[in-house]
């Protein structure tokens, strides 16, 4: 069986790279590409993204006591093990809340690789956050009980059901499963990867969901902006745009039951398959003594004891032969900081002969020609764009703009062959709405003194072009070369990677039918040409000696 299999797959590569070499689908082999932009369809766009409301079934409690909900998986650094997440005893919020007590109720997990034989046990923490406010009219919040437990010694590519809860009180939950990563090796790869940013909870996102759930995923990378619960006051009152409608508030309000709004109607597709995500600027939620990222921190767990950065808001792990770097925007980025120098160190552990792909992930983008968020990362790229190129970085997600572009090959705003595909997805379906407008349109060149945004450094480094055709100025007056496919719509990404040069990149437009495809590329690794530094091989120099013969 296992040969029929391995000669399957093969055919299927064998199918695939030929309808790639014909040019039915192009590669990155053709680029760079001329810049295309696809304007917003009117007559399929499904209108304004409106909040899914506390009364619709989806997003209400329906479970009793303390039995769970708004259960989840997310990977552990490698194949060999996961977290199982999940909630019990209700939330609340109001003048005089009262925190649970996390120690009422235990956190156990029975699994196994049979339904009907879950005769494995692991054992985790609990803990419960509170968002407070010491403002008078304000109202509070304290979470419900939330569980992480972490399963290990398990067998990749492998599927295993589960339970969760605290049988002693005869609260555990129904049977689910989910499937591990391949072992790390050059030839093994998830099926599909969904990647998406800045979801929230409208309508909008439910077609994004039902979109990918057609393409069967096996995991989902969820780059930044989660709930935006941070565009509600307290009280439950909410808007498009928080500053422009609430711009007297002493501190920046939210509203944390709609953390668990979004934990339940996503637990159908969280509790089966896994989710990794990083930090967006909507997880801030600032509150009294100078609290910040609670509920984030709170209700996801992270491999960060697992990939040695001991942090939340930047990490790594393994699927298969691909390793995902999960960056934060929002902590120190600095040379000097932390992030940076776990970044030099766990780029420098990667073995490319064993894992070929590297792809980095992180909120606001570095090459974004929207108007919205222009130029707004310029600091963290120029902290960490040379190191980053410097270990062949094959691609980069981000989100925070809320529109999709890919751009070329890219390092320093100019076109590089050995430069990273940077491909924004912070399409998902939030409230905020998309961005249309581009800083290179006429008269829409942002003042370079409105792009900074504090919540990502006390600097200020978005400047004039220094090189190309837009030397001298801050935009461009077309859009830049750099730029390969942009549109404004909602939508999600899946990364199907073939083997260790080839990757089939997808961009799905939520007003499409679900089995079309608004962008498709093959991303082709070329590793011989570029320099690059890696644990399995001396640093290559054969694209400087090359230019020097």
């Amino acid at each position: 069986m296992k040969t029929w299999k391995g000669i399957a797959l093969v055919a299927v590569i064998l199918i695939l790279l030929e309808v790639a070499l014909s040019g039915s689908i192009p590669t990155t082999l053709d680029g760079p590409f001329e810049p295309v932009t696809s304007p917003l369809d009117q007559i399929k766009f499904r209108g304004l993204a409106v909040d899914v409301p506390e009364t619709d079934p989806r997003v209400q409690r329906r479970v009793k006591g303390f039995e769970p909900e708004q259960i989840s998986v997310s990977l552990s650094a490698t194949e060999d093990s996961v977290w199982i997440s999940w909630i019990t005893g209700d939330s609340q919020i109001g003048d005089d809340v009262k925190p649970l007590d996390p120690t009422s109720v235990g956190s156990i997990v029975h699994f196994g690789r049979d339904k009907t034989a879950l005769n494995w046990k692991a054992v985790g923490y609990s803990l419960v956050y509170n968002q407070l406010f010491p403002f008078e009219g304000f109202k509070n919040y304290t979470s419900g009980i939330i569980h992480h437990v972490h399963l290990t010694g398990l067998k990749p590519s492998t599927r295993y059901f589960y339970q969760c809860g605290d049988p002693s009180v005869a609260s555990m939950s129904n049977v689910h499963s989910f499937k591990t990563m391949p072992a790390s090796g050059p030839n093994n790869y998830p099926s599909r990867i969904a990647i998406v940013g800045d979801l929230g909870l409208t309508y909008n996102l439910t077609s994004t969901v039902a979109h990918m759930q057609s393409n069967n995923p096996d995991l989902l990378l969820l780059i930044g902006d989660v709930t935006y619960a941070d565009l509600y006051l307290t009280n439950g009152t909410g808007s498009d745009c928080y500053h422009c409608v609430f711009n007297n508030t002493p501190i920046h309000e939210s509203y944390q039951p709609r953390w668990d709004y979004w934990g339940r109607f996503m637990e159908p597709l969280l509790s089966e398959m896994p989710i990794m995500v990083v930090e967006g600027n909507h997880e801030i939620e600032p509150q009294g003594q100078h609290k910040k990222f609670e509920a984030y921190k709170s209700r996801f767990a992270f491999p960060s004891v697992e990939s040695s950065s001991n942090s939340e808001f930047y990490y790594s792990f393994n699927a298969g032969g691909i390793h995902f770097i999960m960056l934060g925007a929002y902590t120190n980025f600095k040379r000097s900081g932390e992030q940076y120098k776990w970044l030099e160190e766990d780029l420098a552990s990667v073995d490319r002969n064993l894992i070929p792909w590297l792809i980095a992930t992180w909120h606001a983008p570095w090459y974004s020609t929207y108007r919205s968020h222009y130029k707004e990362a310029e600091c963290m790229r120029l902290e960490m764009e040379e190191l980053l190129y410097s270990y062949g970085v094959d691609i980069v997600f981000n989100g925070h703009v809320h529109a999709y572009e890919r751009s070329n090959r890219v390092y320093n705003f100019t076109l590089d062959e050995c430069g990273p595909i940077h491909i924004i997805v912070g399409d998902g379906g939030n409230r905020e709405n998309l961005a249309i407008s581009h800083a290179d349109d006429p008269g829409n060149c942002p003042d370079p003194a409105s792009t900074h945004d504090a919540n990502l450094g006390d600097d200020f480094c978005a400047t004039n072009f220094s090189v190309g055709p837009a030397a001298g100025q801050f935009c461009w007056d077309r859009q830049p070369e750099y730029s390969a496919y942009r549109e404004g719509s909602f939508g999600h990404g899946i990364l199907e990677v073939i083997n260790q040069t080839y990757a089939l990149w997808t961009w799905h437009r939520n007003q499409d039918l679900y089995n079309s495809a608004g962008d498709v590329i093959y991303i082709v690794r070329e590793p011989e040409k570029c320099l690059f530094k890696s644990r399995s091989h001396e640093s290559r120099w054969i694209k400087g000696f090359a230019s020097s013969l």
